[in-house]
């Protein structure tokens, strides 16, 4: 999240297990961040849009602070100093039945010299005397909201706290910001990625797969355009996909893509032609998202003897011929090759996206193209392409063929017509959809 932000933010801080990230779901009133009773499940950093009394602003859960026992557990308090820092009001998070610890006066300390307005949330309050919470004042924040998520107590109290303390802070609209989702299966390279295009340490970086449990966000800009960066969970194939964590951190990877304007799939270099990376592709392309392949850990793989680089390349590309409409590149966070060149490649996508082809060049196109190779049909039942055009409430290139028997042309034909349409038009890193309207029958309607 950037100081460049569009609405308040408020953070929730406090140590492992207190409840914050059940207390950042319901604060949402949904499902965002992973939940369960496991200490320490939020790794990363997670940030979402709230909105109460028709006040919006954004929610930011973090891992639990701890004394860092390794460098891993230091970037995540990292993580916490930084949320705190960019926060306009900050949510310290207690345990109402166990007394303060030290931890507690850390993350109350900490909170304090940000110098912004501070609430000391007391939870679990169901579990003890409501008188409890207060007892909490000895921490130095003065005021505190008693709270059970399990309960539904003091969450409007808590909000109502939140509203007034941001009043005074602007609140405006979110601006035109592309949205790319990084994908791949666990330890491919993606939160090596994000941080490489961030240029600072943003995602959890570390030698063990799976370290990526939510989707992490941050916000770059690039030529006047706002970029926010999606890093998501590792998708597995289901048969290998765990129960509970890791099952809902592919959930939210799915929904990452949905969310996203394109995606960038990061493929392994050694191992190039998994079929998991093809059914994630499949499920971009199905997506109507614009997706670019990156072949990840170029850097390991080109230092092979007698190295074949264009054959190589023509076997990925071979492989994923059913997005052959989506470039191809050779990425390593290590050495930064392509790195650089990648926000390049999104807003080149992302152009492709936004081309509008007048009617009239559309229709010179289709009468062009239908002349030289026809539709082939069933006797009696001969398809005719009488008209065309573009749809202008879809993101991606949509375009409606008018004409009659269009239930029966085949798929080949469909094809046919989408890589004439490629070779006239450039969509590049984009999937096309094309829908057939039968004039004879106005409800029909199928989609390429």
């Amino acid at each position: 999240m950037t100081n460049n932000r569009q609405i308040p933010i408020v953070a929730i801080v406090g140590r492992a297990n207190v409840g914050k990230s059940s207390l950042f779901n319901a604060l949402l009133r949904r499902r965002e961040a992973i939940v369960t009773r496991e200490a320490g499940t939020t790794r990363d950093t997670i940030s979402a849009k709230a909105e109460f009394h028709g006040r919006q602003f954004g929610l930011v859960d973090t891992a639990g602070f701890k004394d860092p026992e390794d460098e891993f557990e230091q970037s995540i308090q990292n993580q916490i100093q930084q949320a705190s820092i960019s926060a306009d009001i900050i949510l310290v998070v207690v345990e109402a039945d166990v007394p303060a610890s030290s931890e507690d006066r850390m993350v109350a300390e900490l909170a304090l010299k940000s110098g912004k307005p501070v609430i000391l949330v007391v939870n679990k309050i169901d579990k003890t005397h409501p008188a409890t919470a207060y007892e909490f004042a000895r921490l130095g924040i003065s005021t505190i909201q008693p709270t059970s998520v399990t309960q539904h107590l003091g969450l409007n109290e808590l909000l109502e706290l939140i509203v007034s303390n941001i009043a005074n802070v602007p609140a405006r609209n979110e601006p035109d910001r592309l949205k790319i989702a990084l994908l791949g299966r666990p330890n491919v390279g993606k939160s090596s990625l994000f941080n490489a295009l961030l240029n600072k340490q943003q995602a959890l970086v570390a030698e063990r797969a799976g370290t990526t449990r939510d989707v992490n966000r941050a916000i770059v800009r690039f030529r006047g355009q706002e970029i926010e960066l999606l890093d998501t969970a590792g998708i597995r194939r289901n048969g290998k996909i765990e129960r509970g964590v890791e099952h809902f951190s592919v959930l939210r990877a799915l929904a990452a893509i949905v969310e996203a304007d394109i995606c960038l799939l990061l493929i392994d270099a050694n191992e190039p032609s998994a079929a998991q990376d093809q059914k994630i592709a499949g499920m971009v392309s199905d997506a109507g998202r614009g997706l670019a392949l990156l072949i990840s850990k170029w850097d390991v793989l080109g230092k092979r003897e007698n190295f074949d680089y264009d054959r190589f390349l023509k076997q990925v590309s071979a492989d994923y011929e059913f997005v052959s409409w989506a470039p191809l590149i050779v990425t390593s966070s290590i050495s930064g090759q392509n790195v650089s060149k990648l926000y390049e490649l999104i807003c080149k996508i992302n152009e492709a996206r936004k081309i509008v082809v007048p009617t009239h060049e559309l229709n010179d196109w289709l009468v062009r193209t239908v002349r030289e190779h026809p539709p082939a049909g069933l006797k009696n039942h001969l398809p005719k392409l009488k008209y065309m055009v573009q749809e202008s409430d879809n993101p991606i290139p949509s375009f409606k063929i008018f004409g009659t028997h269009t239930r029966f042309i085949h798929f080949s034909y469909r094809r046919y017509l989408e890589n004439k349409l490629r070779e006239t038009f450039d969509f590049f890193g984009n999937p096309i959809q094309l829908w057939f309207i039968d004039n004879n029958d106005p409800k029909f309607k199928e989609k390429d």
